[in-house]
């Protein structure tokens, strides 16, 4: 952990892990293996946008689940009957499971 004096973002690969996987999260398919530094935070700068865009796009189906018309690209999805926000509820569990 980084404030136990690691490095923030670090991650060790599988391969070094006591249950090895096949591929690593970073760069699974060897892709930047021998990229340059600034191929690398090209790179890094695509993959942070990439997430922003996406947690973007969730808040959008959520803002448009709770208040129907509110994005217009989203009104011709059918309506979500359940609340969204479920999860995040003090009373949220999962059936068959013991809370």
């Amino acid at each position: 952990h980084y404030m136990k004096g690691g490095k923030p973002g670090f991650f060790p690969d599988f391969d070094t892990m006591v249950h090895p996987v096949p591929l690593n999260l970073w760069d699974p398919l060897k892709a930047y293996k021998g990229a340059s530094a600034e191929r690398k935070a090209d790179g890094l700068l695509k993959e942070v946008n990439n997430g922003r865009l996406a947690m973007i796009g969730i808040m959008g189906f959520c803002a448009e689940a709770r208040v129907p018309g509110a994005v217009p690209a989203l009104s011709n999805i059918a309506h979500y009957a359940g609340d969204p926000m479920a999860p995040f509820a003090a009373n949220f569990h999962l059936p068959g499971f013991a809370s």
